[in-house]
């Protein structure tokens, strides 16, 4: 479990996260939703490290990852996977070697162990024989199921999604939010997806966390969200925009 306390992010004098209190729990789809410039990449990168809070926590199973000791902050580090809005992949590595990296950096598992590590995570989100492929020679959603697969090379208990489904047409996307929620469930992972994609919401999301200019306006279930749009018309206008 992930808890966000009293988190506060200022750029010089622009508040951009504001006093945010949130709880994002294991084996789910937690899903961040909220209109550009909301404050919900802020959110994230600010949940894993790559910005610090001017104030507030960030609770990893009760521990504050701002305020650990280097080698327990690496330790945590690398129980935490994230599938980046452009993939990310090295283009001159095939996808083999792609999804072996994080092994090869954080990992003492010999070449065999390693290659059987990243056929199993391969075949995670049915990938056959593209092992030897580059990322030039293969599909955006191919390139998406190779980050995931990255992903979760390690074994995490966390990952982060940033924009999953940004670029891909809707049949594709479908089966990457099929797939986030299948290796979530399998893997009781802590599923942090930054989405604008309320078919997403619609179809894996679980626990939701809206965002909107900076503060959190509203937490809650998928099943609680249409009783929420009632009295939130902030919330109401993003759902209906989204669709």
């Amino acid at each position: 479990m992930i808890q966000l306390i009293d988190l506060n992010k200022f750029f010089e004098d622009k508040h951009v996260l504001q006093n945010i209190n949130a709880n994002f729990y294991p084996g789910v789809a937690n899903l961040v939703i909220g209109a550009s410039g909301g404050g919900k990449s802020v959110l994230v990168k600010t949940m894993v490290g790559l910005e610090t809070p001017t104030s507030g926590q960030v609770l990893f199973e009760e521990q504050d990852y701002h305020n650990l000791e280097y080698d327990k902050q690496q330790a945590l580090r690398r129980e935490i996977g994230m599938l980046f809005q452009g993939t990310a992949l090295f283009d001159s590595l095939t996808v083999e070697q792609n999804v072996e990296f994080p092994l090869l950096m954080f990992s003492e598992m010999s070449k065999e162990e390693r290659m059987e590590r990243v056929n199993l995570c391969l075949s995670k989100v049915n990938l056959h024989n593209a092992n030897q492929k580059v990322p030039s020679e293969i599909s955006g959603g191919m390139k998406k199921r190779v980050g995931i697969a990255r992903a979760i090379a390690l074994p995490i208990k966390y990952l982060f999604c940033d924009e999953p489904n940004s670029g891909l047409d809707p049949l594709t996307s479908r089966v990457i939010d099929n797939l986030l929620h299948d290796i979530t469930k399998e893997f009781g992972i802590t599923t942090i997806i930054n989405s604008h994609d309320m078919k997403t919401v619609k179809d894996i999301g679980e626990h939701i966390v809206f965002m909107h200019q900076g503060q959190k306006w509203w937490e809650g279930s998928k099943e609680e969200l249409p009783e929420a749009q009632k009295s939130n018309p902030e919330l109401d206008a993003f759902v209906k925009a989204s669709f």
